[in-house]
């Protein structure tokens, strides 16, 4: 193959790149006000552009870490939850649910 239709190639493989993940951004854009799996999609497109663009790899990284975070946070949030929970109901008193 030529140098020049291997240029080519790679050209139309990072346009084919490009438009399939955009469309999966636009299409995540979208259905986050509309019901539907809108950040899933705007990740997957966001992978999809990480495989030829170093912009995208470095945003999915951010992405990646931001999700992880706020899963850790959540996670924490359910555990002191759950211990306020089951103090607050060990102590209430004649222990047989019913007021009075």
């Amino acid at each position: 193959m030529s140098p020049a239709l291997k240029g080519l190639a790679r050209g139309a493989r990072r346009a084919g790149i490009l438009i399939a993940g955009l469309a999966l951004v636009a299409g995540g854009t979208v259905l986050l006000v509309l019901p539907g799996p809108g950040i899933a999609l705007i990740l997957a497109g966001l992978a999809v552009l990480a495989t030829e663009f170093h912009w995208a790899r470095r945003l999915l990284a951010w992405a990646r870490e931001r999700a992880r975070q706020v899963a850790d946070r959540a996670r924490q949030r359910t555990r002191t939850r759950t211990r306020t929970r089951t103090r607050t109901r060990s102590g209430s008193g004649s222990g047989s649910g019913r007021p009075g």
